[in-house]
C-alpha cells in the first residue's frame, strides 16, 4: 500500500479524463491489427496498461509503483499540454499519444 498525497491524486483523476472503459477500448483499437488482438488484455502501451489498473484500484489499494505511474503520467501530460488543458485538436499521433495515457486532449478535462 502506498500513500498517495491528495494532490496527486486529484491532479492524475484530473488529466486522465477518460473512463476506463474508453481507455480499454482505445487501446485495443490501437493495438488492433488486420489479423485481429492475440491478447486483447494486454493491449496498448505498458503505460497505458498501468494507467488502466489504477483506475480499476481504490485509493489505499495503491502501491508505490502506481503512485510512480500516477506522477509519471501527470508530468507527461502538462509537458504536453503545458498548463492549458482545455480541448484543442492537433495533430493525429500526438491526441493518440495522449489517447494511451489516458488523456483525450479533445475531451474537457474535470476542474
Amino acid at each position: 500500500m502506498a500513500d498517495v498525497d491528495d494532490e496527486l491524486w486529484d491532479e492524475f483523476h484530473r488529466v486522465v479524463n477518460m473512463t476506463s472503459r474508453e481507455l480499454s477500448e482505445w487501446l485495443r483499437t490501437r493495438d488492433a491489427g488486420e489479423e485481429g488482438e492475440e491478447l486483447p488484455d494486454q493491449a496498448g502501451t505498458p503505460t497505458g496498461q498501468q494507467v488502466l489498473a489504477i483506475l480499476g484500484k481504490r485509493r489505499q489499494d495503491l502501491t508505490p509503483h502506481d503512485t510512480d505511474v500516477m506522477r509519471r503520467v501527470v508530468d507527461r501530460v502538462h509537458a504536453q499540454r503545458r498548463d492549458d488543458l482545455e480541448p484543442t485538436a492537433g495533430q493525429s499521433g500526438w491526441r493518440h499519444r495522449l489517447m494511451s495515457l489516458g488523456h483525450d486532449p479533445l475531451k474537457p478535462v474535470a476542474s
